[in-house]
């Protein structure tokens, strides 16, 4: 048996490189299985939160002949934050990162973004904003996760086709994309999940920010719900690191996004430019509608939509994206 070494997507910009990741302890149980179902499933699910982690781990960065060493948190997660000193290239590149067991060498490969010069970027929630979880109902959304696999997952009608749009929005070339990011109350332990999710439905490659791990059962029935300050701190650390785009933040009313969003626009007046909120119950919430009419009294366009169809012409109408775009998709 052997440590298991876990990385996600990172991000770059002209200074600094940022890559994380988690260690865990050997184990003989298998990873989570996207194929398996109902019973099978939800034993594979469980098993992702009773997974203990490794703490004070000795991991090593690799990166533009650099070896760069630190060590894991309590929980096991690890985050380089490194300065760089020459440029690196645009769009998705490799990053290596390696630990070490009984003097055996266990290395991972990872990717990060550094985004092609442009306008835009895209912050999105993804429970009930792209991916149907039904969270106002916590027991429907632990039913949902614990017995339908990723191919039985739900997707919100139209979202492909605005997240396409958004991504390709003032781009003339299809190799060069707008940078995106999903921030989501969900824990690391759903990473594979939501990225499993995303490729099998042709939604943007994106850096995936979410919620401390959790590793036992008691946890699992609380996953995506408590404390939402981790979403508003790390869609502010987005805006702070790519001060220079402008921001489209998308999100949904089933908990607190309105008010993030809101919080988010009266901090950074002059990058945010739009807001996508869904709707997710039979009718708009009151104070929803609120929150929405105060971010349009600061300047930044808003779509309050029960229909994806809704979103895409409203991005349209205010310019993030082209008609002729939508005409080809």
């Amino acid at each position: 048996m052997k440590p298991i070494l876990k990385l996600y997507r990172g991000y770059a910009n002209d200074q600094e490189l940022i890559v994380m990741g988690h260690i865990f302890k050997p184990t003989t149980k298998e990873d989570y299985d996207f194929q398996k179902k109902n019973f099978k499933n939800a034993k594979s699910v469980i098993r992702m939160f009773r997974i203990k982690t490794q703490k004070n781990a000795s991991v090593y960065l690799e990166h533009h002949g650099m070896k760069i060493h630190t060590k894991s948190m309590d929980d096991g997660y690890f985050k380089f934050c490194i300065p760089l000193s020459r440029d690196l290239a645009y769009g998705w590149n490799e990053y290596k990162v390696s630990t070490y067991h009984n003097n055996k060498e266990i290395s991972s490969k990872g990717s990060y973004i550094r985004p092609h010069e442009g306008n835009w970027g895209f912050i999105s929630d993804i429970d009930d904003t792209f991916l149907v979880s039904h969270t106002r109902n916590p027991f429907k959304k632990l039913y949902i996760l614990l017995f339908r696999n990723v191919n039985d997952r739900k997707i919100f009608e139209d979202v492909v086709p605005h997240y396409q749009a958004l991504s390709s929005a003032g781009r003339d070339s299809n190799a060069e994309k707008n940078a995106f990011f999903y921030v989501s109350s969900s824990e690391w332990n759903l990473y594979r999940l939501i990225t499993q999710f995303t490729e099998l439905h042709g939604l943007p490659k994106a850096v995936l920010l979410l919620k401390d791990i959790k590793t036992s059962l008691t946890d699992f029935f609380f996953t995506g719900r408590g404390s939402h300050n981790h979403k508003f701190e790390k869609i502010k650390h987005v805006l702070e690191f790519y001060p220079h785009l402008k921001y489209v933040l998308l999100g949904d009313d089933s908990q607190h996004d309105p008010f993030l969003y809101e919080n988010i626009c009266k901090i950074f007046p002059v990058t945010v430019k739009a807001v996508y909120i869904r709707q997710t119950g039979k009718s708009k919430k009151n104070k929803a509608e609120e929150a929405m009419a105060n971010m349009e009294s600061m300047g930044v366009d808003t779509c309050y939509f029960k229909n994806s169809k809704e979103a895409i012409e409203h991005s349209e109408r205010i310019g993030i994206t082209s008609q002729d775009f939508h005409e080809r998709l």
